[in-house]
């Protein structure tokens, strides 16, 4: 690798740890508003985006333990956020799903504005790297989250 490619992928590894920092400093401020951990918060996410999910369901998404997620469901059952009922297709099976108050959207209206308006400085092919980027960022973000709760198991 070229010295200037190698200072470019430590300077996108470094604004990546910015970003991430960032969002999750923003993500832990919306889950204390909505009287929730950023944990707790998330796994709403997930419910959100993809609907009515089975516990195994969460823990895949979200890479915690089995255990982990049982306690964080009792929480949030408590807490009025989420429901669980039998699965449609499978009695034996439960589905958790949203039962509370919704996110509040005009928590995200700055940021979601920002993003817009900056998005239109860069042309479609741009932006389609910059998606296919975060994808697999993302992608890689969640292995790794599961390798170290595979190495906590051991």
């Amino acid at each position: 690798m070229s010295r200037e490619r190698e200072t470019l992928v430590d300077e996108l590894l470094m604004q990546s740890r910015v970003w991430s920092t960032e969002t999750v400093v923003f993500h832990a401020a919306i889950a204390e508003r909505r009287g929730l951990s950023a944990v707790e918060n998330k796994v709403l996410d997930y419910l959100a985006r993809f609907g009515p999910l089975t516990p195994k369901d969460l823990v895949k998404y979200s890479g915690l333990a089995p255990a982990s997620i049982t306690a964080l469901i009792d929480r949030l059952e408590r807490k009025g956020a989420v429901r669980r009922g039998p699965h449609p297709d499978d009695r034996r099976r439960v589905l958790v799903q949203l039962d509370g108050p919704g996110n509040d959207a005009s928590l995200w209206d700055h940021l979601v504005g920002q993003v817009r308006a900056r998005a239109e400085r860069y042309t479609d092919q741009e932006l389609r790297t910059v998606i296919g980027f975060l994808r697999e960022a993302a992608e890689i973000t969640h292995e790794s989250t599961a390798r170290l709760g595979d190495q906590g198991a051991d």
